[in-house]
């Protein structure tokens, strides 16, 4: 069977709305607790990198981690793109064929630089307009989690869609994420989005992880001197304010756009750059960060940050 084949079967879904609760159990978040049976099968855990607005480089983040805590990490990792109407993990990660189906009628994730991914931009046709309501957009989620065989995962990270609608309240309470990583850049209007964000995952019971300052600076190629286009240290401080933990800085780098229109994440085609290395620094606190989850139940995060303190925005490029 191919991925026509399921892709017919979810616009028949969109005819029968009352089809989603049964591919897509609801739990809910009033009620107090994630229960363990929404787990995936062979998943260790599940992380949401979410941006209370698009255009703050979320899925940059999400694809350069994932690459990051396969490839430096060395864990078994798998990247769900749930953006579903802005899929961008296929060109991001140099994906051009479409997944396969087993025999148990489960899509198999296609895999590249040692992730495996699954975006609704590998079932549809290049450029083709995804034109669904609701209900459809949740059974299209509910066919790439519980409808895809991932295999064991260390680590399975969620590109999630921006906002904090329908798709993400859905992700949230469907799925037993253990935790969330909140993007955003440094300027304020970013920031209250990431704010409203980081509102939604309190109240469906979702631990943060801790917050990412992407585009942090700017460091000249010929003087290397910092400039910051977007502000200073915003995340910082509301990460204080929080009482969250920062988990990475960012820089604003071409080299980022470059690997991103490529498909080769620049923690791949530059391995040994400033940007890389706070890519890597990002990884290694998120699995510190579900280490210190998973030894304290009640969720009380006290990280062992690689990042110090102005790390990027304080000194000048060697």
């Amino acid at each position: 069977m191919t991925t026509v084949g399921l892709l017919r079967c979810l616009r028949r879904r969109q005819l029968h709305a009352a089809s989603v609760s049964s591919a897509y159990k609801f739990s809910s978040a009033s009620a107090g607790g994630r229960r363990t049976e929404l787990r995936l099968d062979g998943v260790k855990d599940i992380i949401a990198v979410a941006s209370g607005k698009g255009g703050v480089g979320k899925s940059s983040t999400a694809v350069n981690l994932a690459v990051a805590l396969a490839n430096k990490c060395g864990l078994k990792i798998g990247l769900l793109d749930a953006d579903v109407y802005g899929p961008s993990v296929p060109i991001m990660m140099n994906l051009n064929q479409k997944p396969q189906v087993n025999q148990d009628m489960k899509m198999i994730p296609v895999e590249n630089y040692g992730v495996k991914c699954m975006s609704m931009g590998l079932l549809v046709e290049k450029d083709a307009p995804l034109v669904w309501r609701g209900p459809m957009v949740m059974s299209a989620l509910a066919k790439m989690t519980r409808g895809v065989d991932w295999g064991h995962l260390d680590v399975l990270v969620v590109d999630m869609p921006p906002g904090t609608g329908d798709a993400q309240i859905t992700i949230s309470q469907n799925l037993k994420l253990s935790g969330a990583v909140i993007v955003s850049t440094p300027q304020d209007v970013a920031l209250a989005d990431a704010n409203r964000g980081i509102s939604m995952f309190d109240k469906v019971r979702v631990p943060i992880l801790g917050l990412v300052e992407n585009m942090s600076c700017f460091i000249c190629p010929h003087c290397n001197e910092a400039s910051f286009i977007f502000g200073k240290e915003g995340a910082r401080r509301m990460a204080v304010k929080k009482g969250l933990k920062l988990i990475g800085e960012i820089p604003l780098e071409m080299k980022i756009r470059e690997g991103s229109d490529e498909g080769v994440p620049v923690i791949v085609s530059s391995p040994g750059s400033v940007v890389s290395k706070a890519y890597e620094d990002l990884a290694h606190n998120v699995v510190n960060g579900l280490k210190e989850l998973r030894d304290n139940p009640e969720n009380e995060i006290q990280m062992k940050l690689n990042v110090p303190h102005s790390s990027l925005s304080s000194e000048k490029r060697p």
